[in-house]
């Protein structure tokens, strides 16, 4: 008998003799296991790594997340790419790579996606396949069920680290320099409006979360997103909202659009928006140009300016204002845009930093501040100067 033979056996065991009306708890549910590798060891020669072993795996497959939860467990790896039953994938250090695992069963790949999203209200079925949740631990998720994936259930994770990343972690690692984080905590204390854009998997989301940190935690802050990711830490006043999907009766969703409007009688200082998409990005505007500076966002773009017009694109899709219109408030919220990006070695870097300065005859202003150098691979202050520095000034060092 192989090892997944003598698993599938004990597993079966126990799963047979527990009361299905009862709640047990981890500990209940793995001195269990234990007792049953305990009485298949008395019949079959185990030793004790091997016994461990097999413990852990029943008790991944029981309470965890079966095979996937070593890579869970395994730090260095930050995103795991479930493509059907048997074609799995992590990337470590930016290199993908395939991993030799596979799940005994599309009923089994379909119940761990369901155990996910079930524990953050979520649904996802046939008639709704494609839903994003999260993991306790913040971890992103994003799952997608036949008949709109045609190579069975999708799932696809975004670990994020247990320690947030802070602005001299990302210096460390060469994402960002000195100088340009120092700029950007001046930035952010003085209230300027900053937006974050990149492609995906560019680091967003841990910059923006980096950014928080330089937040005075005397502030109230509202965190807005899809999925709650943000780790924002030593701000006590805050407020953490996560968006709704509708019900199987189509009611009950609560957009990021709705969640901005209410923040906004909140008396918050700031409101940080995980990520802007769609027509919510009049209201983060609106929010940005009525008191509340010092905000904070992001959304996806392959360069500064392709993210201001993708933010036209979006406020067009939820007002019908004219675009001369919609450029000004645009150039009047937003102060600074980071644009983050993957250089040739996959290593997330800060490529441009740039001050949207104005608008005028049906043009933004930008004043580049920062620009990553492909030659040097790092990034290079300009000779530019911010010129709406006016709030900067009363910023000590």
């Amino acid at each position: 008998m192989n090892d997944e033979e003598l698993i599938n056996r004990i597993r079966e065991s126990i799963s047979t003799n527990l009361d299905i009306s009862r709640d047990y708890s981890d500990d209940e549910i793995l001195a269990v296991i234990e007792k049953g590798v305990l009485e298949a060891s008395r019949l079959t020669m185990l030793t004790i790594q091997k016994k461990n072993l097999i413990i852990k795996t029943i008790f991944n497959s029981m309470r965890r997340l079966d095979i996937l939860q070593p890579l869970l467990d395994d730090t260095s790896i930050s995103e795991i790419m479930v493509n059907g039953t048997e074609s799995i994938f992590i990337e470590r250090s930016g290199v993908i790579t395939r991993e030799n695992l596979n799940f005994e069963s599309k009923d089994k790949l379909y119940n761990i996606i369901q155990s996910i999203v079930s524990k953050v209200n979520r649904t996802v079925n046939e008639s709704s396949p494609i839903v994003d949740a999260r993991l306790s631990d913040g971890s992103r998720v994003n799952a997608v069920l036949p008949p709109v994936a045609i190579n069975g259930p999708i799932l696809t994770i975004r670990k994020f680290p247990e320690k947030p990343l802070m602005i001299k972690d990302l210096i460390n690692l060469g994402s960002v320099t000195q100088e340009a984080a120092k700029f950007l905590q001046k930035a952010v204390r003085a209230r300027y409006n900053i937006f974050i854009s990149g492609g995906t998997g560019s680091g967003k989301t841990t910059f923006l979360n980096a950014l928080s940190g330089f937040i005075p935690g005397s502030e109230r802050i509202v965190t807005i997103e899809d999925s709650a990711e943000l780790q924002i830490i030593d701000i006590e006043n805050i407020v953490r909202l996560e968006t709704r999907n509708a019900n199987v009766e189509g009611k009950g969703e609560i957009t990021i659009r709705d969640l901005i409007k209410t923040s906004l009688r909140m008396r918050p200082d700031r409101i940080i928006v995980g990520e802007v998409r769609g027509a919510e990005a009049i209201d983060m505007l609106q929010a940005m140009n009525t008191g509340h500076e010092g905000s904070l966002s992001t959304g996806h773009a392959n360069s500064t300016m392709d993210m201001l017009s993708r933010i036209e694109t979006m406020v067009l899709c939820g007002a019908d204002l004219p675009l001369d219109a919609i450029r000004r408030q645009i150039a009047s919220a937003i102060n600074i845009i980071v644009h983050l990006g993957r250089v040739r070695d996959m290593s997330r870097k800060v490529l441009e930093i740039s001050e949207v300065a104005g608008y005028r005859n049906g043009e933004y202003i930008l004043n580049p501040l920062w620009a990553f150098d492909y030659t040097s691979g790092m990034l290079e202050k300009t000779q530019n100067e911010l010129i709406n520095a006016s709030k900067l000034g009363c910023i000590s060092d």
